[in-house]
């Protein structure tokens, strides 16, 4: 657990700088204000971590995976709905949280199914190799 708060909380300070610098070069911005830019590394850390730290659900065997999908999507979501709304990434209105579950149903839809049938290949590859023992 140590780790991977770790990993997402220096993959959130990378986005961090990354998103700051490209906003500089390609943005005509030629001076960032302070405390803007410290709310915005604080909101991508925060980020980096509980994306990096919520996939622990799957790891625990006695849920099952409709229970593991269900538990992550809320949490993330949840957790991401209150820090942008309360940092302003999204605007506090109908419009834009209904837009942004929308938007998280449908880019959570197709990487859960793609991890799902990436796994269930590897899966079906480590059986066959199996076999031939």
């Amino acid at each position: 657990m140590l780790f991977r708060s770790l990993l997402g909380i220096f993959f959130g300070s990378f986005v961090a700088v990354l998103s700051t610098n490209l906003i500089y070069l390609f943005g005509g911005i030629e001076t960032i204000e302070g405390s803007l830019f410290l709310k915005n590394s604080i909101g991508s850390i925060l980020c980096g971590w509980f994306f990096t730290v919520a996939p622990s659900y799957f790891e625990i065997r006695q849920l099952k995976l409709y229970q593991q999908t269900i538990l992550h999507f809320l949490t993330v979501l949840i957790l991401y709905l209150i820090l942008a709304l309360t940092i302003g990434w999204i605007p506090f209105t109908l419009k834009g949280v209904l837009l942004t579950l929308i938007i998280a149903v449908i880019v959570y839809a197709i990487f859960w199914t793609a991890f799902y049938l990436y796994f269930k290949k590897q899966a079906r590859i480590l059986n066959a190799d199996l076999k031939k023992l």
